[in-house]
């Protein structure tokens, strides 16, 4: 019997967990099954026709609210050029609400309820023994199913215990790892979450179980050793058992061969000792860590039985910040009970204070299965119909209100998490701006307001639709701003750029003369940028050259700001991995390195 497992990624990069489990564990009994990935960006009957080539006696999906829709668009398309065909679905979309599915989707023959691993193997089982027999498939002897019977009722087999010994599911890492090359992994060393947070599938599941130390350390030394780049672990809280938790940070310390690792913490638990472990010995820049924060209102928290105590997350992050040894994204959700506008504007403010690598700002999602979704009402919901289910208002929060941050959302994104600007973004939200958010905002609203959202952009757009904003708002001092932006745009560059977006170019005798100047300081350059020095030739093939209010380096390195006319002369030394480097001359022929 032919078996293909399939889903559809939200990216080609990305890789399913879940398929690779089913896999595992359905492969000694079933050889010939075939795990196949898509995106939801493929165009529908290019995989229905794929699907169809493969000739399987059985296909299964796996379902997620990212890809809901198109899944549902193959199955119908699917079914229809090959009725004789059982379609099997799973996954969180569609467990909590089978009998939806299977109502509104005849195409559908099985949904398979909660932990797949048991379920699907007794599945293609019962299916093997219906084409030995020539008989219906006896699908109601396989616990945690929703099916049709021979009359076309959708029925409920008994619910299926979780798998208590995580061990005996085989590891989804001991062949087929070339289908990762290039890919993000994801790896969990337990499964369930402590909390009960109501707006979070986790929150419906009791307890936490936990595969061996023994079996989760040899599956990542075998993805190590393959090369893999990225490993993500799904693990909902992963400092909660804090000796399980230590364990794995130092078998990833002495062992990571370069590999990145990223974790949900929930940091407001993270011991004090594992904390100081942590930013005394990670290497720089191997872990990551997510951290929900989602509203720092405590009133909401209550509502959404979440538990946190932001004083404490607050002093983890500063911690593990001022180690610089590991990013940090944290997490905010707007369109929690309770918190209107103006708190979540303190929400952000609150986070945004800790100077996070990365703050994303979601929409709640009314998750089928979940408490907030059960009492939707209560606090006046409207949402989606279909997924991803995101909030359209609430009693506190109009529509309006989320478009609003969305704004926000918008140039957030853009500027802070993809750190084109830091210099400039730092002075402008510590020096110029009421608050962060009303600089997001404000900026937001602008470019709404420009129309831009509805146009590409290219990356000197952004600079040139900052400047345009900060104009328009009449900001003072802006000399001093764009010459932090002309060095922000120079130092993140790669390679020398080929065009500028600012109108004060130096004119070739100006070039010369800087030259001169860089030459005399000669011997307080780094090396490589002292020999290309040396030349005219080399000199402009390497650097470029701009002028600026103020003296950049001893700003940086003392915080103490001189102005005057300067040049800043950035280096490239292109195949160098030292990077970029950078020297600032005074136009007078006095020179600060």
């Amino acid at each position: 019997m032919k078996i293909v497992l399939s889903t559809l990624n939200a990216k080609f990069i990305h890789s399913s967990l879940a398929l690779r489990y089913l896999r595992s564990y359905a492969r000694p009994s079933f050889p010939q099954i075939e795990l196949v990935e898509y995106t939801i960006n493929d165009v529908t009957m290019n995989l229905v026709a794929d699907l169809y080539k493969r000739e399987p006696d059985v296909v299964a999906f796996s379902c997620y609210i990212w890809n809901i829709r198109e899944t549902l668009d193959v199955v119908r398309n699917l079914k229809k050029v090959r009725p004789d065909l059982p379609i099997i679905l799973g996954g969180p979309e569609v467990t909590y609400d089978a009998d939806h599915w299977m109502k509104k989707h005849p195409e559908i023959d099985v949904i398979v309820i909660g932990e797949g691993e048991q379920t699907i193997l007794e599945l293609l089982q019962v299916y093997q023994k219906a084409r030995e027999t020539g008989q219906p498939p006896a699908l109601r002897d396989v616990n945690g199913i929703a099916y049709r019977d021979e009359e076309g009722i959708v029925r409920f087999s008994m619910p299926r215990a979780q798998i208590e010994d995580l061990d005996s599911i085989p590891s989804p890492y001991e062949d087929d790892l070339d289908e990762l090359n290039n890919r993000v992994v994801y790896f969990e060393a337990s499964r369930g979450c402590p909390f009960k947070c109501q707006y979070c599938l986790s929150s419906i599941e009791d307890g936490v179980r936990y595969f061996s130390l023994e079996r989760v350390k040899a599956d990542l030394l075998r993805l190590i050793n393959h090369g893999v780049k990225t490993i993500k672990f799904v693990d909902r809280t992963f400092n909660i058992n804090k000796k399980y938790a230590l364990e794995i940070f130092q078998f990833l310390i002495d062992n990571h061969n370069g590999t990145v690792f990223q974790f949900e913490i929930t940091a407001d638990i993270l011991r004090a000792d594992v904390l100081d472990f942590l930013t005394e010995n990670a290497p720089p820049g191997i872990f990551r860590f997510e951290i929900g924060v989602q509203s720092t209102n405590d009133e909401t928290n209550r509502l959404v039985q979440r538990i946190q105590r932001f004083d404490r997350l607050s002093r983890t992050v500063t911690q593990i910040k001022e180690s610089k040894k590991i990013d940090q994204h944290l997490d905010l959700i707007a369109g929690l009970p309770e918190e209107d506008y103006h708190s979540f504007r303190k929400t952000f403010n609150d986070v945004f204070a800790l100077r996070p690598e990365e703050l994303q700002l979601g929409f709640l999602k009314m998750l089928r299965g979940t408490g907030v979704r059960a009492r939707a009402a209560d606090h006046g919901y409207v949402y989606m119909d279909e997924a991803p289910y995101e909030i359209l208002g609430n009693n506190v929060l109009s529509f309006a209100d989320m478009q609003k941050i969305k704004r926000v959302e918008d140039v957030l994104e853009k500027y802070w998490n993809d750190h084109r600007m830091d210099y400039t973004l730092e002075w402008l939200l510590s020096h110029v701006f009421e608050t962060p958010f009303d600089f997001f905002q404000s900026f937001g609203d602008y470019w709404e307001n420009q129309g831009w959202s509805r146009i590409g952009h290219q990356l000197e757009d952004l600079f040139t639709r900052l400047l345009s904003f900060l104009e328009f708002s009449g900001v003072q001092d802006l000399e001093h701003i764009l010459s932090l932006m002309k060095f922000d745009y120079l130092r993140n560059q790669k390679h020398r750029p080929r065009k500028l977006w600012w109108e004060d170019v130096l004119e070739k005798q100006e070039m010369q003369h800087t030259h001169t100047l860089v030459q005399q300081q000669v011997g307080r350059l780094r090396p490589d940028f002292a020999e290309h020095a040396a030349s005219q030739k080399d000199y402009f093939k390497h650097t470029l050259s701009a002028k600026v209010s103020f003296d950049i380096e001893t700003w940086i390195n003392t915080g103490e700001r001189i102005e005057g006319s300067y040049i800043l002369v950035m280096y490239y030394p292109y195949k160098d991995e030292q990077g970029n480097a950078f020297v600032v001359v005074e136009q007078d022929l006095s020179v600060a390195h």
